[in-house]
């Protein structure tokens, strides 16, 4: 059985009622009308306890890393931190297809989602060094992004200036995915009389890119 990972950034208490997650939906139904037995889990990193790298974290990966410390040889606070971090890593890898649902905050994503995906990178779990340059460790996966912006970022003066969307598919394709074509909406403060057009316009996108996406087979 595949498992995909939906993953949400948006701190609103009603995540449903987020127009992110009204896209997002849109594409679950319909991936699993190609896949109805996938597994499905969801995280919503806001209700999520996800370390943020500080010293601890950083002295304590480098002291596991290159200045030959042992795990029992690190402080309380640096273990328990980096078990967090390798668990959370433990959990994301343990999928097959995965769909990112986030905002574009002053011209980035949320903070947290760059917290979380700091989780992702630990060496010899998620990515290796070799010879030619780095190499990431968790290929053969499928992953696309939903974002919505309140601004035009497509085209105009803008494009150069969208960070959040390109920093995800970065970090993503450094980790081995393969990375589908995001699924935006945009314009929604730019333009809120044309909010329904806007967002039936993204919904169909989203349902495309899910058949896409489930037709896809996926090997680990």
């Amino acid at each position: 059985m595949a498992k995909l990972l939906y993953i949400t950034a948006n701190p609103k208490t009603d995540i449903s009622r987020s127009k992110g997650a009204q896209i997002g939906e849109v594409f679950l139904e319909e991936f699993k009308k190609v896949q109805p037995d996938v597994e499905i889990e969801h995280m919503h990193l806001y209700s999520m306890d996800i370390p943020e790298i500080d010293m601890d974290l950083l002295y304590g990966r480098a002291k596991l890393s290159f200045m030959g410390y042992t795990k029992d040889q690190l402080s309380e606070g640096e273990r328990s931190k980096l078990e967090k971090m390798h668990a959370l890593a433990d959990c994301f890898i343990n999928a097959d297809y995965y769909v990112f649902v986030t905002p574009i905050w002053n011209l980035g994503a949320p903070a947290i989602l760059k917290s979380f995906m700091d989780c992702m990178f630990l060496h010899g779990k998620t990515f290796t060094n070799t010879a030619e340059g780095p190499k990431g460790l968790l290929t053969g996966r499928k992953a696309i992004h939903i974002q919505t912006r309140g601004g035009i970022y497509s085209t105009g003066m803008m494009v150069d200036y969208e960070m959040g969307d390109r920093y995800l598919g970065t970090a993503l394709k450094f980790l081995g995915f393969d990375v589908m074509e995001t699924v935006y909406a945009e314009g929604l403060d730019h333009f809120p009389k044309q909010i329904p057009e806007i967002m039936a316009a993204a919904k169909e996108k989203a349902a495309e890119a899910a058949r896409e996406m489930a037709k896809t087979p996926v090997t680990l």
